[in-house]
């Protein structure tokens, strides 16, 4: 089994790519609620700052601030799977592993993390992450996509940069 090492970087800041273990699913959007339900309940409960995120029908990409002096990405996203699959009807198939495990068969097991490095790294992940629908043909203009931070960062008064809004001196770690 390979070993996957999480970067444990305290109050940094990471982009995040989180898929459905069917990804021909559109659960994410279809249970859009539920989904921030999860998200609103795990910052609550352990404190993060969403800086841009995107939910697509099967996966999501976000960045995130941990607060200082804290590194667990793994328990967050934990919490946020877990609300989220209880929150929904249990329609998908299970393996057998899954079963042992009690484990719904909505997520991949893993995310992909990756840690924040600059203000130029963080800009260009922020660009990716408003830019992923228009990718993957959902809507012809990334604003259209209402699944996204782009139109609430717009709202707050942040800049355009090639299309994409971006918060002015967003720190990162």
């Amino acid at each position: 089994m390979p070993n996957y090492r999480r970067t444990k970087t305290p109050g940094g800041t990471f982009f995040f790519t989180v898929n459905l273990l069917e990804r021909r699913k559109r659960l994410l959007v279809e249970h859009i609620d539920a989904l921030r339900d999860a998200f609103r309940l795990a910052q609550h409960h352990r404190p993060f700052r969403i800086i841009a995120i995107a939910i697509m029908p099967d996966h999501l990409h976000c960045i995130w601030q941990l607060p200082e002096g804290d590194f667990d990405n793994a328990r967050r996203w934990t919490m946020i799977k877990s609300v989220f699959s209880s929150r929904i009807p249990c329609t998908e198939r299970r393996s057998l592993s899954r079963i042992k495990r009690r484990e719904r068969g909505i997520w991949q097991r893993r995310f992909w993390e990756q840690i924040i490095h600059s203000d130029a790294d963080l800009h260009a992940h922020i660009d990716y992450i408003h830019h992923n629908p228009v990718k993957h043909g959902l809507v012809d203009v990334a604003t259209e996509w209402p699944y996204s931070s782009l139109t609430h960062a717009l709202r707050q008064g942040h800049t355009v940069r090639q299309g994409h809004a971006v918060r002015q001196g967003t720190p990162y770690k």
